[in-house]
């Protein structure tokens, strides 16, 4: 009895040690993380050092590379945060709004990637700034880094599946859309996008980049001197984005922006669009 009693202790005691040492590492490592964040808002990503981190933390500059054994990898570790929050922020602004109101969602998740950049400039930039000499960011970034545009491509998405999205073009102005950008829908379509035509696909993809550029224009200050309510401009354009994508905002449900008969006749300079027609 006193023989199983002493092993139950001592399982019990390696058990709660492990554990111990688990939240002191994890602790530590998130100390290192933040250390790093100061770091690059102060002087940049390029500039990282892990010595730096380390003097700065206290710890001997050997002990800094058991948590991570290269500059790259802390850099690693703090981009799939940075995609992380910013996509868990988009995700929950998703799923905030009703699933039929596909323009709401769409506004909801585009003011969340801009609020979330403004309140994380340096993190913003780490991820979407200029690439950093030097890193090649490993396959693990690509799951993260996904998350905010399968956010957006759900939207796209579920209007098309509930018969919601529209052709935003009247006929005469409608462009062509070419062999090749077709070619490319027709890629990724399965991937994020089944059963979105393939014009409205290479629009999605198109506003995926003016949201992240007109983000990016604020943030890094090139709209300074030019624009003055910034804010009334963000909301324009997340309305003329969604409006481009062929998702109606609210009030616009009943117009018709469908573009009528798809062209007859095919060049080898494109092909017509095949606009889900409502």
């Amino acid at each position: 009895m006193t023989a199983r009693r002493s092993q139950t202790w001592q399982t019990w005691d390696m058990t709660s040690t492990t554990g111990l040492r688990a939240r002191v590492r994890a602790e530590l490592v998130q100390e290192i993380k933040q250390e790093a964040r100061r770091q690059l808002a102060q002087a940049g990503a390029p500039a990282l050092s892990l010595r730096a981190v380390a003097r700065q933390l206290g710890m001997a500059s050997s002990a800094i590379y058991r948590y991570f054994p290269s500059r790259d990898q802390l850099l690693t570790a703090l981009i799939i945060d940075a995609y992380d929050t910013i996509g868990a922020a988009t995700e929950a602004a998703d799923a905030a709004c009703e699933r039929q109101d596909f323009s709401g969602r769409w506004r909801a998740d585009c003011n969340a990637v801009r609020n979330w950049a403004l309140e994380h400039p340096h993190e913003y930039a780490l991820v979407y700034g200029s690439p950093i000499p030097g890193y090649r960011a490993p396959e693990d970034t690509i799951g993260p880094a996904s998350r905010v545009t399968l956010a957006l491509a759900a939207v796209v998405r579920d209007a098309a599946a509930a018969g919601a999205l529209r052709e935003p073009f009247v006929p005469e102005c409608a462009p062509a859309l070419s062999t090749a950008a077709a070619n490319e829908a027709e890629r990724l379509g399965p991937v994020a996008l089944p059963g979105v035509p393939e014009d409205a696909i290479v629009r999605a993809l198109v506003a995926w980049t003016q949201l992240f550029g007109i983000v990016s224009f604020e943030l890094f200050g090139h709209l300074a001197g030019v624009v003055e309510d910034i804010n009334a401009l963000f909301e324009q354009a997340v309305t003329d984005i969604c409006a481009f994508v062929g998702i109606a905002m609210a009030g616009q449900e009943g117009r018709s922006w469908h573009r009528g008969a798809d062209r007859a006749n095919e060049s080898d300079l494109g092909r017509s669009p095949g606009a889900l027609r409502g």
